[in-house]
């Protein structure tokens, strides 16, 4: 059973083979991306083999950047600290920062022997940035991810597969076998939630205060309104594993993505407002929304715009 779990939060990082690109530019769709992100005008994008892509035209188009020590392990997240300042994870420890959004990248951490994946990175107040990944695994910053610390978390082990919260330190943690924690003091004191699902949980959203979205194996999608002390599931009609969100504007709700080309809608009050099986987008690991009215998504074959991309196309 442990093998099945493993292979199915896998599935959206395992790297591929593409073709071969160019030195400086690259097709967006020969590349398998783990993870979006807009800061500012600029698209970043980081994925396998240590890719790292920007695009400064709404991702019609997308540079390459080298990575520092010219290592190849798979990019999994990525989080913006500044305008300017990024931090990037992916397998093996992996740690990346740039200075200059996302053009250049200075390697902070890397642990090969081990070989553990980091699967996430997030930071409320810019300053202090936690990574998380399998077995456990959470690294902290105090300094824009310059230095990085282990530490000691509660879930026996259990891997750490997405993590969401706000600057009034309300955190949540999810992970396999249905793991939930959950912090009112941004991270300081971590409290083990009641399960209410024995699967995998890949990700997890902060619609409010009070009101989260946790999602992952099996279509599961679940939603609470008091902070994580009751769980309802949103039935999606759909039993494809789900893997990325993305936040709609003006409390619009969110988009989740995930297996089989699978776009689902939910309001924002988690309830569900649509869901679809697109054609010949792959598995779908992320998606962000640009200019408050159109979805950009991705994951194993790249990245994809087209003239049904649009929010209203998913939203209505």
């Amino acid at each position: 059973m442990s093998a099945i779990i493993i292979a199915a939060v896998a599935l959206s990082f395992a790297p591929r083979h593409p073709t071969p690109w160019a030195v400086t530019r690259i097709n967006p769709d020969r590349v398998q991306v783990n993870a979006l992100l807009v800061n500012g005008l600029q698209l970043i994008a980081v994925g396998e083999r240590g890719t790292v892509m920007t695009s400064s035209d709404s991702g019609l188009s997308w540079n390459i950047h080298p990575v520092a020590a010219g290592r190849s392990a798979t990019l999994t997240g990525v989080v913006a600290l500044s305008p300017q300042v990024l931090v990037a994870v992916g397998h093996d420890g992996w740690i990346l920062r740039s200075s200059d959004n996302g053009l250049s990248w200075r390697e902070m951490h890397y642990d090969a022997e081990l070989g553990e994946p980091l699967l996430g990175v997030w930071s409320a107040d810019g300053q202090n940035v936690v990574a998380y990944g399998s077995y456990g695994k959470y690294l902290e910053s105090s300094d824009v991810g310059e230095h990085w610390a282990a530490r000691e978390m509660p879930g026996e082990g259990a891997h750490f597969n997405g993590l969401d919260g706000g600057i009034d330190g309300r955190l949540m943690l999810v992970g396999e076998q249905g793991l939930v924690l959950r912090s009112s003091n941004g991270g300081r004191d971590w409290q083990s939630l009641t399960p209410f699902y024995n699967g995998s949980l890949f990700g997890v959203v902060r619609l409010s205060a009070s009101r989260w979205v946790a999602y992952g194996m099996r279509g599961h999608v679940f939603t609470s309104a008091d902070f994580g002390d009751t769980w309802h599931q949103v039935d999606i009609g759909s039993s494809q594993p789900i893997y990325g969100h993305a936040l709609l504007p003006r409390q619009g709700g969110l988009v989740l993505v995930g297996a089989g080309s699978l776009l689902i809608r939910l309001d924002a009050d988690g309830a569900l407002v649509d869901s679809s099986l697109r054609s010949g987008l792959g598995t779908l690991t992320s998606a962000v929304v640009l200019n408050a009215s159109h979805l950009l998504v991705a994951g194993e074959r790249g990245v994809f715009q087209g003239a049904d991309s649009g929010l209203a196309a998913v939203a209505q």
